[in-house]
């Protein structure tokens, strides 16, 4: 071999490692993500702070809850989110961890020309007939019966639902089996389920523009959603028989119930909680990674969640997400050192 070509060879093989360093160097400087819609606003407000405080993005593709736990049962991203927990069973086979990120509230949304928000009142059984295509005009007596004196139209009532695997679905269809055995029983509860009636939008946001596009039509969303398109949301008589709004502290009331320390995985469903404040359709979101990740890279997820569970409630807040409180923090963090080795230092990214 020519003194000439092996220099030309290691020169090139210079390049190539200084382009492979420089490859792993821009992997760390973003954290890959999908799943979850209802969790995407108020974790893009996050990661935009994040970013500007650490330098490292997230890239996130908010594709719905089923796409999320395919994505990292696949191992294509760095973790999944679902507003739908897995049972320690599903965890296990698939080599998994998951720890809630985030409470929500799911909000039926409607378009009624002369309807403000919050001017709607609706029950459980109501909202499940609607869904169920039993009620299919707004002037119908279930609907009037709730809303004594109001100017409700002759108009056909068009359903809005997620087309896409979806966790808000999964929480609202298990909210409605809980107070109707007719839903129960027809259709029941997942991230997919086969409507009885209506139309279907992929995602969060595409509920949301269906609605604004319709008038008559009714959808559900996560609160921010509603929040962020102007959406004319409805009221809803709890578990207590109060009726409640969608907001903090309907979401919090709700929310006070969820004992996390008692359930494996974190495995837990929040639907329908007891109390004259809580609002009926609340649920969480959960960040599933990977136990056979590379380490480095599991720690640099971690690093990014623990910033937003200590230093995000503000921005949590400010877009009606609740916050999960510090003694359920503190177990996620034990969670963490348990399941997956890593114990954070808490001095250079906070």
């Amino acid at each position: 071999m020519s003194l000439h070509f092996m220099k030309k060879a290691a020169f090139i093989a210079g390049i190539l490692t200084a382009a492979a360093s420089s490859s792993v160097f821009a992997d760390q400087q973003q954290l890959t993500g999908a799943g979850s819609t209802a969790i995407y606003p108020v974790l893009s407000a996050w990661s935009d702070t994040y970013h500007k405080n650490t330098g490292i993005a997230l890239n996130y593709q908010a594709i719905g809850s089923g796409g999320g736990i395919q994505q990292i049962e696949n191992g294509t991203v760095n973790f999944g989110a679902t507003d739908k927990p897995l049972g320690s069973e599903d965890l296990q086979k698939n080599n998994l961890v998951q720890f809630p990120g985030i409470f929500i509230g799911i909000s039926p949304v409607v378009h009624l020309e002369g309807v403000k928000p919050g001017e709607l009142v609706l029950d459980g059984k109501t909202l499940a007939d609607i869904f169920l295509g039993k009620v299919i005009k707004w002037n119908d007596p279930e609907i009037a019966s709730l809303n004594k004196g109001a100017n409700l139209p002759d108009l056909f009532i068009t359903v809005v639902h997620r087309s896409d695997g979806s966790g808000t679905t999964f929480t609202f269809s298990n909210y409605l089996s809980k107070v109707s055995d007719d839903w129960k029983t027809k259709v029941g509860f997942d991230t997919a389920i086969s409507w009885p009636t209506g139309v279907g939008g992929k995602g969060n946001a595409g509920v949301a523009g269906f609605v604004n596009q319709i008038n008559g039509a009714i959808g559900y969303v996560e609160y921010a959603y509603a929040m962020q398109n102007n959406m004319i949301y409805t009221r809803m008589i709890n578990a207590d028989g109060k009726t409640v709004s969608p907001d903090l502290k309907t979401f919090a009331a709700a929310s006070s119930h969820a004992d996390f320390g008692s359930a494996s995985d974190f495995f837990l469903i929040i639907t329908n909680q007891p109390g004259a404040d809580s609002w009926p359709i609340a649920g969480a979101t959960w960040v599933l990674m990977r136990k056979d990740a590379d380490k480095a890279q599991n720690q640099q997820v971690l690093k990014y969640f623990d910033w937003c569970l200590n230093k995000g409630q503000d921005q949590a807040e400010k877009l009606v997400y609740v916050p999960l409180p510090g003694s359920v923090v503190k177990l996620i963090q034990n969670y963490w050192k348990s399941q997956l080795g890593i114990t954070l230092s808490h001095n250079n990214f906070h």
